[in-house]
């Protein structure tokens, strides 16, 4: 039975797959093989991501360089502000699934340009690194805004769990993947192999769809309204307020992840007396890092974002990430110690991946097709790069005026009660709009 029929109100018992998927969440009869391709839909998804992802560091650090890395974050906000204005009014031509599925193949072809091209020995690095960018935040975008199309609230809150549990999947696959394929074969294999786990994303999306039919719903045949991503945005203060949550979130996580490198640069330079030694224990410690919170936010999305969902809702989920961060910056400004600054950021970026990610994607729940499809694109693209250029920014600034580590964890204090705010703010809005549907 699909989503559709259980919507209708027809009675049904819950079959292997929804039992099966019990322990996670709370699945019904109807919902189960759904709500499991659209977890592989993401995992693989994500999975193309992180090789995609990996081809482009020796890419990038070969033929142009850290310094030029930095500066493609500010080039990727800039192409955003063009390229969002064209999306909506492409938007608003085509069927949701023609978008979203349409989408995807313009970045496949991209990509097969991108093969052809770097093995002819064109240098690509620096248009490679701004596109995978571009990639990460606009298609997994737009797949959740399918996502969020697909599902009711009352559904969405329950499902979403295991939606965002193949993306946690997809990444933490493909990150280990990856990691051979790019010692051994080199970045073109990586794009290739990316490739294909996309077009067996957009083949699950579109076996979703034919599945669940969802222009059969009331309005669902209906193409998207008139009208600019960022112009939603900027006129609905539910939205203004997703909008300062993502800015504000990624400033924070981003200035954190800074304060910590400093951290650990300033203990291997006071603890080793070469470079080599150094730079082992860097990339010890980032190994140890990484694997701690992929690992932790993989488990977290297993076993407790949907109860999370359960007992406090959408709404109270938003406020888990800003406490825990709040608690960590304090340490960090009383007792700046590297070990207990490590766990702290990995509990940091454990919430942020799982609980944090979901619920920024549930939040659209409540939305009109217009804005899950435009206002989102323009939020999860646009206003999530903004926060980079704004962190780098700070960073530098904060540079030239000689701040230290204190200093930056102040800063991040009171970024950190502004967030606070825009949380109040947007839980309470949350809740209403989800009464009132």
């Amino acid at each position: 039975m699909t989503i559709n029929a259980q919507q209708s109100g027809a009675p049904a018992k819950r079959g292997p797959i929804e039992r099966l998927l019990s322990p996670l969440a709370e699945v019904r009869a109807g919902e189960g093989a759904t709500v499991l391709m659209m977890a592989a839909t993401m995992c693989g998804l994500l999975a193309a991501y992180y090789f995609l992802k990996s081809a482009r560091e020796p890419l990038i650090l070969t033929q142009g360089g850290a310094a030029v890395k930095t500066y493609s974050s500010a080039g990727q906000a800039f192409l955003l502000a063009l390229l969002i204005p064209l999306y909506s009014s492409i938007a608003s031509k085509v069927r949701r699934i023609q978008l979203v599925g349409g989408l995807a193949i313009f970045f496949l072809l991209n990509l097969v340009l991108f093969v052809v091209l770097g093995m002819s020995g064109v240098r690509e690095g620096v248009a490679y690194f701004i596109w995978v960018g571009i990639f990460n935040v606009f298609v997994i975008s737009q797949f959740w805004a399918f996502a969020n199309d697909l599902y009711s609230e009352d559904q969405g809150k329950r499902l979403f769990p295991i939606v965002g549990l193949g993306a946690s999947l997809g990444a933490f696959i493909g990150a280990k993947a990856a990691e051979p394929l790019a010692k051994q074969k080199g970045p073109y294999v990586l794009m290739i192999s990316g490739g294909l786990l996309l077009a067996v994303s957009v083949g699950l999306l579109y076996a979703v769809y034919l599945r669940e039919r969802p222009e059969t719903r009331p309005g669902g045949a209906k193409k998207l309204a008139g009208g600019d991503g960022f112009a939603l945005v900027m006129r609905d203060r539910y939205l203004v307020l997703i909008a300062a949550l993502i800015v504000m979130l990624n400033v924070v996580n981003t200035s954190g992840e800074f304060i910590l490198s400093e951290m650990v640069t300033s203990h291997a330079q006071a603890t080793y007396t070469d470079t080599s030694a150094e730079e082992k224990f860097i990339g010890g410690f980032y190994a140890n890092y990484y694997s701690w919170f992929n690992l932790l936010s993989l488990l977290l999305q297993t076993f407790f974002v949907s109860r999370v969902f359960k007992y406090i809702g959408v709404a109270g989920a938003l406020f888990l990430l800003p406490g825990i961060a709040l608690v960590g910056y304090l340490f960090f400004l009383v007792s700046p110690i590297l070990g207990v600054a490590r766990w702290l950021k990995i509990a940091e970026n454990s919430v942020d991946y799982s609980v944090q990610n979901t619920s920024n994607q549930a939040l659209f729940l409540v939305t009109s097709p217009e804005v899950k499809y435009k206002a989102k694109a323009a939020i999860d693209t646009f206003f999530m790069r903004l926060g980079d250029v704004l962190q780098a920014a700070i960073v530098y600034f904060g540079l030239q005026l000689g701040m230290g580590v204190k200093q930056f964890a102040m800063l991040n204090l009171a970024l950190i009660a502004v967030w606070s705010v825009a949380v109040f703010a947007l839980a309470k809005e949350y809740r209403q709009r989800a009464i009132a549907q």
